[in-house]
């Protein structure tokens, strides 16, 4: 069970625990679930461990976990005790810039549970969206057959009152003949070439000449267009709302950033090839 759990795939915003009130005879974070050589081991550690696990191990049932992440912390506990001597630069550093990171995660939680709500995103969307002008789309239907000689005759019968939709059914040789040729609503890219641009020339209602392309000859009835509307806000929320934590990200790092006192000179004098030099850890 402890080898199968990664239980050391660590993210910052895991450790943003909810944690329920207890009274004073409750287990909490502090209460010690095991000891090891006398190193304690909290429910807290274990806590810890749980929020950075992947949703697949956090549905095993509760048995299987809590045990399998207490042996995950005992043997932890066990093999990092039998280590000798002090400890390597680069776990000191990982451990530094891990607390770092984590540190930084929570205050970006902590600004966009501040700041990005749905009247954020209400405003984003009706500011994103203001001046929209949306592509045209054609509702058509269309006629299929082999030859140009079948295409000139289907336009003359139906342009003579033929019903479209029944010519379509009796003659087109295309998968939306069974449906009267009714090709739905489309926009610009979705057909072929030559079919798109005789679609485009058409007005409302009427037929076009035939139209060859590599699927053989068309004879086109444009039904309706329409311009394209915006989305509606439900349809790009998590985009909308996505932009705005971004958003609001980028102006709280301009604003730390405004305000402090950085230096970054004494990285130019450095190769940036260096960072291939993993061994300089070991010094």
């Amino acid at each position: 069970m402890s080898k199968s759990l990664n239980f050391l795939r660590g993210t910052a915003v895991a450790l943003l625990l909810a944690t329920p009130a207890f009274s004073d005879d409750s287990p909490n974070a502090d209460t010690v679930v095991a000891t090891v050589n006398g190193q304690d081991v909290t429910l807290g550690h274990m806590l810890a461990i749980r929020a950075t696990l992947d949703a697949q191990y956090q549905s095993l049932p509760d048995d299987v976990l809590f045990n399998g992440i207490l042996d995950q912390l005992v043997q932890q506990n066990l093999l990092a005790q039998s280590f000798g001597g002090e400890t390597p630069k680069r776990i000191a550093l990982a451990v530094e810039n891990t607390k770092i990171s984590m540190l930084a995660a929570e205050v970006l939680q902590e600004v966009i549970a501040s700041k990005v709500d749905d009247a954020a995103v209400q405003a984003a969307y009706d500011a994103k969206y203001a001046n929209f002008e949306g592509s045209r789309e054609f509702h058509a239907s269309h006629i299929l057959v082999p030859t140009q000689d079948e295409a000139t005759a289907i336009t003359a019968d139906i342009r003579n009152g033929a019903d479209f939709a029944t010519t379509a059914q009796e003659k087109s040789t295309g998968p939306s003949g069974p449906g009267g040729g009714d090709l739905g609503w489309f926009g610009a890219g979705q057909m072929v070439a030559p079919f798109e641009e005789a679609v485009k020339a058409l007005e409302v209602g009427a037929v076009s000449d035939p139209v060859e392309t590599q699927f053989g000859w068309h004879v086109i009835k444009l039904n309706d267009s329409r311009l394209q509307e915006a989305p509606a806000l439900d349809a790009v929320r998590a985009e909308i709302l996505a932009d705005v934590q971004r958003a609001t990200i980028d102006a709280e790092l301009a604003r730390l950033t405004e305000a402090a006192d950085v230096d970054r000179s004494a990285a130019e004098a450095i190769d940036p090839a260096i960072l291939k030099q993993a061994d300089l850890l070991e010094n």
